[in-house]
């Protein structure tokens, strides 16, 4: 059991007494248990230290007395926290305040580094996982639906403030010549509309060598036209222009006219995605030989044609070319002529975004291989589990709460901003 043993202005000092028998995992879950009774007790203290004395009180122009003193129990790191505390009401009743709970940022009954926690997992986890992780591995127990009130709220303040809130970029010890725009989308099941297709953007920031030195992202659930998503992007293309006026921007995506008519507005060169592109040219592999043995043959003549086509000048038109011969053959089966002549008007439609060979010798990357692994990061390991199936709301928070812990330093500089202006405030 803790207990306060010394109070000296701002410090406190406690006492604890751990048994130590069993085993070496029984001993540490005592141990455990002995940290949550300190840390209860400090926060029990902490919290009453953000009450009033009792005085009157104003909100703007209204003037608020005290209404009772009432117990109230909150969540926090260590365990549940009974706590007395002032509220207040004006003098015609109305809606009752507690300046301890806006003082001390209480976010729905929890403290705020407990609902930075449990909202931090329940990003990466769904809420059975994360009450299990709780209980198991810190000893803390809370039911799912108090869970997802939490996480639902902070994810609500994300999505209120992300137009308003701008997040530095962590300082890098590189100067920055290119930037990446890169957008993908990823299907996920939704409740009442089957499978629909999320959308992710990065902004990726290269130095002169093509090393990649940061990464923001940005995840967006299903919508009918994607102008909200778009729109998120622009704003985050805007504010890093800003920061990094004289780079190159560059625009990498596979072949969706939506993602180029949005890419073209924003970055002064454009480049399909290597690896995209390559598909097409295993397609085109089966009418250069289109014999049941000739699949060594195919592997190899595909491999010569994505050497040729990274890292040879004009190597898109004499592969064209080849194209155009092999689509004269007649004894093509028809899938294959059609796959042929799909790689064909693929790449003439798009000749202009395929210059590897110049971007490799700058240093410019040429594949969306960020973008990728952020569709299975940001969106499919948590959003495409066995069984799911989400609701517009439920998948927003999710993504809102991936892209602020994916992207380098944003989820503290979020919090910082909640602890600067309260949750009601930002919500």
């Amino acid at each position: 059991m803790a207990e306060i043993i010394a109070r000296n202005d701002n410090e406190l000092t406690l006492q604890v007494t751990v048994k130590l028998t069993g085993s070496l995992m029984e001993m540490e879950n005592l141990i455990l248990d002995a940290c949550n009774d300190i840390g209860g007790l400090a926060t029990q203290e902490a919290l009453q230290r953000f009450d009033t004395d009792g005085s009157p009180i104003k909100l703007g122009d209204t003037k608020m007395t005290v209404r009772d003193k009432s117990n109230k129990t909150y969540q926090s790191p260590y365990g549940a926290i009974d706590v007395k505390r002032n509220v207040y009401q004006t003098s015609k009743g109305g809606k009752i305040y507690c300046p301890l709970e806006h003082n001390a940022r209480i976010i729905r009954g929890a403290t705020p580094k407990f609902a930075q926690q449990i909202s931090h997992k329940y990003s990466t986890m769904n809420a059975p996982s994360v009450c299990r992780d709780l209980e198991e591995n810190h000893h803390r127990k809370i039911a799912h639906s108090y869970l997802q009130d939490v996480s639902d709220w902070v994810g609500a303040i994300a999505q209120a403030k992300e137009e308003f809130w701008e997040y530095a970029t962590p300082l890098l010890d590189e100067a920055i010549t290119t930037i990446v725009v890169s957008l993908d989308g990823a299907y996920i099941l939704m409740r009442q509309d089957g499978y629909r297709e999320a959308m992710v953007g990065n902004i990726s920031l290269y130095d002169v060598t093509g090393k990649r030195q940061h990464t923001i992202y940005i995840g967006e659930a299903p919508e009918h036209g994607k102008g909200t998503f778009f729109q998120r992007l622009e704003k985050e293309i805007s504010r890093i222009k800003k920061q990094y006026p004289d780079a190159c921007y560059l625009g990498i995506a596979d072949g969706a006219k939506s993602n180029w008519s949005f890419l073209e507005q924003h970055t002064s060169r454009q480049l399909l995605d290597f690896y995209h592109v390559t598909e097409y040219l295993a397609n085109v592999a089966y009418a250069a030989y289109p014999g049941k043995t000739d699949k060594p043959k195919r592997a190899v003549w595909l491999e010569e044609r994505c050497i040729q086509l990274k890292h040879e000048s004009g190597a898109v038109e004499i592969l064209i070319s080849e194209m155009k011969k092999l689509s004269k053959k007649t004894s093509l089966t028809k899938t294959i002529k059609e796959s042929l002549a799909a790689a064909l008007t693929y790449f003439i439609n798009h000749r202009h975004m395929m210059d590897y060979a110049t971007h490799l010798e700058k240093h410019l990357p040429i594949g969306s291989g960020v973008t990728e692994a952020a569709c299975k990061t940001l969106v499919k390991q948590r959003l495409c589990g066995s069984g799911m199936r989400w609701k517009d709301k439920g998948a927003k928070v999710i993504l809102s709460l991936r892209a602020l812990v994916q992207s380098k330093g944003r989820w503290q500089q979020f919090w910082n901003k909640i602890d600067q202006y309260g949750s009601q405030v930002c919500a």
